[in-house]
């Protein structure tokens, strides 16, 4: 008798050559729709609607039963909630990350044992490889596709019952066997951005939940520049969306005062004011709690798509994480994940608070450092 997988399906190109593959395989596979957000985008379009419909699509292209489950109310309480009270504090967070722990690998993992499930299978460009500890987390083959970064906080036990199967293809290849297959989803863009806001206007969308108000756009020194919109719109590093010109270099995001309502800018990919030699974060996850992450060599992103940085993880008399990087890291934004890797298994994550060492308060190496970080581009990566 043939293994039962639930396939967690999005209406992509991704999840439905996932399933295309299992059944080729020789599993007894279902195909599952979630849906998490029920709204119309500023086109009109109920993008939950239409992703449903090339699910039904690919999952009579190739023979197998296909259902809905419905998480809205669960989606506002665990991840929506908590991404715009992150956001009414400053910070910037990541709502792919609760996403996967809180609904994917949680509730919609309830929902697929319901149906006797063996396995559920997604997705997304992860792997999984036999540990001491057992399954761990791996990195998809496809460095540039790689989303081990928001798969950190879920729990090592669920990765005993998930399939990655495309986890060790390229991004190039899965397009092919979409099209082999003739499936509707074959030419499908990859969908980008937040999964709530979809096609409309980021500024728009948020101020029909978060009161905000125009203040002074200012330079470290105090020179006003210009005005922003509210300080939650926007993030550190950001260079796009400012309305700054000028002759010089360009404008770039270094800091807020929230208290004040101010938004602090600066000219130049490479000031200083960007740059820190560290970071405190809190709210750790493991993928296997027993594994001590502390006082050794580490790799860490603090960004999706970033190049691994080396680093070495201490606790300070909190317990909270002081994450202290060999190369200088661009832009830490608190609420955004920092993940740690020994070698291509991801060992967890935390939230990152606060930046520590910046070289703007600390200019002792700057120098030095700008020399490096203009012939080193992976410690300097542009935004």
């Amino acid at each position: 008798m043939s293994k039962r997988v639930v396939v967690g399906m999005s209406g992509g190109v991704d999840s439905s050559v996932t399933a295309a593959i299992l059944k080729e395989q020789g599993y007894e596979v279902i195909g599952l729709f979630m849906k998490n957000w029920e709204e119309l985008d500023d086109s009109g379009v109920c993008q939950a609607a239409k992703d449903y419909e090339d699910v039904i699509k690919v999952c009579e292209k190739i023979d197998i039963p296909y259902y809905s489950v419905e998480f809205i109310n669960q989606y506002r309480g665990e991840v929506f909630a908590h991404f715009l009270a992150e956001l009414k504090l400053g910070r910037t967070p990541n709502p792919d990350v609760l996403c996967n722990r809180e609904i994917k690998f949680k509730v919609f993992f309830d929902e697929v044992k319901k149906l006797g499930a063996d396995f559920l299978a997604t997705g997304h460009y992860c792997q999984t490889v036999d540990t001491v500890h057992g399954k761990a987390l791996a990195k998809g083959f496809d460095n540039n596709k790689d989303q081990s970064y928001f798969l950190h906080a879920i729990d090592g036990s669920v990765l005993e019952k998930v399939l990655f199967p495309i986890g060790d293809l390229p991004k190039p290849t899965v397009r092919e066997i979409a099209a082999k297959y003739d499936l509707a989803t074959k030419n499908k863009k990859d969908s980008t951005g937040i999964c709530f806001i979809g096609e409309r206007n980021f500024g728009k969308f948020l101020g029909q939940f978060i009161q905000y108000q125009k203040g002074l756009m200012k330079t470290l020194s105090g020179t006003i520049v210009g005005e922003h919109t509210g300080v939650a719109f926007y993030t550190l590093g950001q260079r796009k969306g400012l309305g700054l010109g000028g002759q010089g270099e360009p404008w770039f995001v270094v800091g807020k005062d929230l208290a004040k309502n101010e938004l602090y800018v600066e000219r130049g990919e490479f000031h200083p004011a960007l740059y820190s030699r560290g970071l405190k974060a809190s709210g750790l996850t493991l993928i296997h709690s027993q594994i001590d992450i502390t006082n050794r060599p580490l790799m860490a992103k603090i960004r999706y798509r970033q190049a691994d940085q080396a680093c070495i993880v201490t606790k300070d008399s909190k317990g909270d994480l002081l994450v202290h990087f060999s190369r200088p890291q661009r832009a830490v934004t608190p609420g955004q994940s920092v993940v740690f890797y020994d070698g291509n298994i991801c060992l967890g994550g935390a939230v990152i608070d606060d930046v520590i060492d910046n070289l703007f308060t600390h200019p002792h190496s700057h120098n030095q450092f700008l020399l490096a970080s203009q012939t080193d581009q992976t410690s300097s990566p542009s935004l």
